[in-house]
């Protein structure tokens, strides 16, 4: 393979025509973060005047695009997905050469493409915390830990799972250790000091840690162990190329003798050549396989956390797949195009969709969205200067798509219902129920100018209408249309 300009001149196109395609689309992962950022622009500050389930840097990103859906969003979801593509060529190109880096490049841009597209277009937590995870431990193996540290720590402040980025970089470098907790710690004391300063930092550790250990321990289906099996099966079943070559990769460089890396002042899993550098005893190279089978593992540990495995969760499982899949092609010589023609099992799957978004406005997936932009639009034209909207269910993007600013902290229902959003438009039993009957009076002690009930026509037992405690302050506004299966109410 030859140079990396036209490989990256194709994959800015490739990403650049995916994302545009859904130009005029939100997914589930963009509005979350988008309605945050777009309510931090209205003076408000994360957690203490917005509920917000997840870690901070995960909105502020959004911000640097005006937190506006429209193809700013899309473009800079292309940058990233560029970004992620270069740290992977570094990374391997470091760990082999020029042509690992070329492969992991164009198999990690691949597949930020063919993939479900709930996915790979909204830059979420997960995909969010994929260039920091690849960045991270290439910098433990680079043998940089300060760096490596720090990076894990802004995975960790785009999400919880970012603790087990730091778990395989402190494998990859257990020598490292000190220096690493201290770029760590360096990255966390800035989140820390600014939600402190703020008076947001108590909210922050009920809405991301106390709502999320009541989310991570409640999965929704019955079986979710045999669920989880057969997800990651259909994920092998759609990456099977990649997961051909990482298995070629494994066996051309087998295990070490002993259990455990070296001691001592050469004591790592590997890292790039030098004078100081210990190969693994009986090994030719500097990376055997058992860091590759720990990460590996911890990949999969974090992917398991909660016990949901959605598709998004894979994104942990991917940059070490990628990798070990470069090296791995590179190893199978004339045989790598037999195997390369299996990336026409996603290519053929997840390719039509990109079509889809652009010619069928009926497309059974955005059908939500459709929804939302339509009471949007109904909502907006009847606004003032001075309107403010609440939104009940999970329908974030109503606030986004108004650019209305929310009337109470509450941008959806989950925390006044108890009943997570994963499972509310079927289910109803709630993870919690004092804190929630708490802010549903917080709630009615609000006076918003609209409230759309994005819940009630999937799911009567969570109506608004349902709920004693909200009747009387539901009591001043009146029905004034409906929007496939949202119900709008203004203030009489």
């Amino acid at each position: 393979m030859g140079r990396p300009g036209p490989l990256f001149l194709l994959l800015a196109v490739a990403l650049a025509a995916s994302r545009l395609c859904h130009v005029a689309i939100l997914w589930e992962g963009d509005t979350l973060p988008l309605a945050a950022a777009q309510q931090m622009l209205h003076g408000k500050v994360i957690y203490r005047d917005i509920w917000f389930d997840k870690p901070p840097f995960l909105p502020a990103v959004y911000l640097l695009g005006g937190a506006r859906p429209g193809w700013v969003l899309r473009l800079g979801d292309t940058l990233y997905a560029l970004l992620a593509c270069w740290i992977a060529w570094r990374f391997a190109r470091g760990l082999w050469s020029e042509r690992e880096g070329i492969w992991a490049a164009g198999l990690l841009g691949f597949f930020l493409i063919f993939d479900f597209p709930s996915a790979v277009i909204p830059v979420a937590s997960d995909l969010m915390m994929l260039a920091p995870h690849l960045a991270a431990v290439w910098m433990a193996w680079k043998r940089r830990p300060f760096w490596a540290g720090a990076l894990a720590g802004v995975a960790f402040w785009i999400s919880p799972k970012g603790l087990f980025v730091a778990a395989v970089c402190l494998l990859w470098d257990p020598a490292g250790a000190v220096r690493m907790a201290a770029g760590f710690a360096a990255v966390s004391s800035v989140a820390i000091a600014w939600l402190s300063a703020s008076g947001a930092l108590g909210a922050y550790w009920e809405e991301v840690w106390k709502w999320g250990r009541l989310y991570a321990g409640s999965p929704f289906v019955e079986d979710p162990l045999k669920n989880g099996l057969v997800r990651t099966l259909n994920w092998m079943g759609f990456h099977i190329a990649i997961v051909v070559a990482a298995g070629r990769f494994l066996l051309s460089v087998g295990f070490p003798r002993f259990a455990g890396p070296p001691s001592g002042a050469d004591a790592t899993w590997g890292g790039p050549p030098g004078p100081r550098r210990t190969p693994w005893p009986g090994k030719a190279g500097p990376l055997p396989a058992l860091p590759w089978i720990a990460w590996l593992l911890i990949a999969a540990a974090g992917v398991a956390a909660g016990l949901r495995f959605f598709p998004r969760y894979y994104f942990l499982l991917l940059p070490v797949t990628v990798l070990m899949a470069a090296r791995g092609f590179t190893l199978f010589g004339r045989r790598r195009e037999l195997v390369a023609l299996l990336l026409l099992i996603p290519a053929t799957r997840f390719g039509p969709t990109y079509v889809t978004a652009l010619t069928n406005h009926e497309w059974r997936d955005i059908g939500m969205d459709r929804d939302s932009r339509n009471a949007a639009a109904f909502t907006r034209a009847m606004a003032k200067p001075g309107d403010t909207l609440f939104v009940w269910g999970y329908r974030p993007e109503m606030y986004a798509y108004t650019q209305l600013p929310a009337a109470t902290i509450f941008l959806d229902s989950q925390p006044l219902t108890g009943v997570p959003a994963d499972r509310h438009l079927t289910q109803s039993e709630p993870v919690e129920t004092l804190s929630a009957s708490r802010r549903r009076a917080d709630l009615a002690r609000s006076n918003p100018t609209f409230v759309l009930d994005g819940l009630g026509l999937y799911n009567p037992q969570l109506a608004i209408t349902n709920y004693p405690d909200l009747r009387e302050w539901l009591a001043h506004y009146q029905e004034v249309g409906r929007k496939g299966q949202t119900i709008i109410y203004i203030r009489k």
